[in-house]
């Protein structure tokens, strides 16, 4: 069947959720097979992630024909989910826009919309900020419903379960929705479970429970605990678990199936119109993919594609002209590890995106997956160190800063030598500002005991892994991009660099362009323009922002009029340093123009990565301009960026 041609009769009338809920209960599974297939040609067109929406289509139809959104707060975690929502939210007609430069946002964003009443990007933040919500509606005395909805693999980080331990003791009305789509949908989960969640969410036996432990209240504290105890635990036996969700303070129902709207309607609407105090949990299981043949079939199940053919999904992905930094990582981490048993890889359920596959399935003794909890993988990379073990942190530059608190108390106070990979750093084009890696330098350049690199380009990467893997007394950290290298020819291995020296890459005598960082094809570049105008520039390659290269920086500020320096960092990164350097050293006192060029100090909205580099004011035609301009000389303006909030 060919999807595009496919109508949609019944979705063309819904425009809002308001629209759903004047549909007949009937109706609703034809709603939901037509917007999985507006979905899936949504984003064949745009790219995105595409299996777990695929996979709350049914959910989510749900949710909104029962609960008076956008009044009732629905809190979509991570957002990967949040597709369909979007679609029924009265932006079917931007779809085709998703995570393009100007168009809608691949997660939930309040900006965006008055149905995303919180925004979100990274995992585990649903039910506290739905809590939080719960808790205003109750002090303003504004009545609402509040729902979260997170899945399992969120549910793998401690923030999840302070959340729910918070929700507990307060005892507030709170529905979580588990979508559990690691669990396979089967037997248990049919009928009967159906029956006994229909049975265990309504007002009867809710009020019988209550009606007997009120009764249980005039007993002895033996007897009341007791009958909660036995409630509880007889509840557990009946329907296959909750136990933990139990003894959180959750009222648990479940499991059931989240693709059968017969089974989902009574269900939600029994835990809506609930009156009793106490939060709830309700245990969805769904198939990440569910109704698109390629996705159920792939591997991921197409959780993150690229424009697709719709048919076949088949993926039309460009031609990579070199290698990915993150693929050279882990091709020098495992040569690096081929002679040094002591090397061991740590992700936070990032394995492919980190390229610690190929570590994996070389050395799948040494490869630990900690899951969604970067906290507790920080730590228990310290704990490796503390017993000889030479540990490797593959993790996002956005993410390790949930870690923060680990890295500088765990790691860096304690000198421990714990290797940081810091991928995706930079500008990320269509994950826009919650994935942008543009805070690392700052937040780890503070930090004593820290070694931090930031590689050139390829070449450049693998020494500083080789580097990495030397340092044995104190933690290290190497930053690289998104994004394919430069094309240059690898070693087979890595070598060792001393620490914090920098390179000079070419010599002149008037301006002095100083690296750090993946910026420096766009300043050989600029240097080439500038010498072709006359103007004699020094290319430097910075490597280090800690150790900072002294002899280097000060030789760069005697002998030039100018001094750039170069980062795709923000505020207060390497070029603070720098200038921190210099003014200490007296070199800002006698007419030296420096000037540092970073990251626009905002957060950039998603857009291809060249533009987005373009706005941010970070390529050739940039820094020539700023090095023109601090000598004074006349000049065309550039046009302003346009940079979207």
């Amino acid at each position: 069947m060919n999807i595009r041609n496919t109508k949609t009769p019944l979705l063309d009338t819904v425009d809002r959720p308001e629209d759903i809920r004047k549909l007949k209960p009937s109706e609703l599974q034809q709603l939901a097979d037509e917007l999985r297939t507006d979905m899936i040609d949504a984003v064949s067109q745009t790219g995105g992630h595409l299996g777990a929406g695929l996979g709350v289509v049914e959910l989510t139809v749900a949710l909104h024909y029962l609960f008076d959104t956008p009044r009732d707060r629905l809190i979509w975690d991570v957002g990967h989910q949040a597709y369909p929502h979007k679609i029924l939210t009265g932006r079917r007609g931007l779809m085709r826009t998703l995570r393009q430069g100007g168009g809608l946002s691949g997660f939930t964003k309040r900006s965006e919309s008055e149905y995303d009443p919180f925004g979100a990007a990274h995992t585990s933040t649903s039910i506290s900020a739905a809590l939080g919500m719960q808790v205003a509606s109750t002090l303003n005395n504004d009545p609402k419903r509040v729902v979260a909805v997170i899945g399992d693999g969120s549910m793998s980080a401690g923030m999840a379960y302070e959340a729910m331990n918070n929700a507990g003791a307060m005892k507030g009305r709170l529905i979580v929705i588990l979508n559990d789509n690691d669990m396979s949908i089967a037997p248990p989960v049919g009928a009967m479970s159906a029956y006994l969640s229909r049975l265990l969410s309504s007002r009867p036996y809710r009020s019988m429970r209550h009606l007997a432990f009120d009764i249980a209240e005039k007993f002895p504290d033996t007897v009341s605990k007791g009958v909660h105890k036995v409630e509880s635990y007889a509840r557990g036996l009946v329907t296959g678990g909750g136990t933990l969700f139990e003894e959180l303070g959750f009222y648990y129902i479940g499991p059931i199936d989240g693709h059968n709207l017969e089974h989902l309607l009574p269900v939600l609407q029994n835990v809506r119109d609930a009156e009793d105090d106490g939060p709830v949990l309700v245990h969805v299981v769904t198939k990440k993919g569910h109704g698109y043949a390629p996705a159920e079939a792939a591997p991921d199940k197409l959780h993150a594609v690229a424009k697709f053919d719709v048919v076949t999904g088949a993926q039309s992905k460009p031609k990579a002209n070199a290698s990915s930094y993150t693929s050279v990582f882990a091709d020098a981490l495992v040569a690096e590890a081929a002679v040094d048993e002591k090397i061991v890889a740590i992700t936070a359920a990032m394995p492919s995106g980190t390229g610690l596959d190929k570590f994996q399935e070389r050395f799948p003794d040494r490869f630990f997956d900690v899951g969604i909890a970067e906290q507790h993988g920080v730590t228990f990379a310290a704990g490796m160190a503390c017993e000889g073990l030479k540990p490797f942190a593959a993790i996002y530059s956005t993410f390790l800063q949930r870690a923060y608190d680990q890295v500088m108390h765990d790691v860096a106070l304690q000198s421990l030598p714990v290797r940081f990979a810091i991928d995706r750093a930079g500008l990320v084009g269509a994950d826009g500002a919650t994935h942008a890696g543009a805070f690392d330098v700052a937040y780890l350049g503070c930090l004593p005991n820290m070694v931090l690199m930031a590689a050139g380009d390829e070449l450049e990467l693998m020494h500083m892994v080789a580097t990495c893997a030397a340092i044995d007394d104190c933690p290290s950290a190497v930053r690289y991009p998104r994004g394919e290298g430069v094309g240059l020819k690898r070693p087979a291995k890595g070598e060792v660099l001393p620490i914090g020296k920098g390179r000079i890459l070419a010599e002149g005598t008037k301006i002095a362009i100083l690296n750090f960082g993946t910026r420096l094809a766009e300043c050989r570049k600029a240097v080439a323009e500038l010498n072709a105008k006359g103007l004699s520039t020094t290319l430097a390659d910075a490597r280090f922002a800690k150790p900072l290269d002294a002899e280097l920086i000060e030789q760069l500020a005697r002998h030039h009029e100018v001094l750039i320096t170069i980062e795709e960092g923000s505020v207060g990164g390497f070029g603070a340093l720098v200038l921190h350097h210099l003014a200490d050293a007296g070199l800002l006192d006698h007419g030296l123009k420096i000037r540092t060029m970073t990251l626009p100090d905002l957060f950039q909205d998603h857009e291809s990565p060249v533009k987005q580099y373009d706005e941010a004011g970070l390529n050739a035609t940039h820094i020539v301009f700023k090095a023109m301009q601090s000598l004074g000389i006349a000049q065309p303006a550039l046009a302003e960026p346009r940079i979207r909030l």
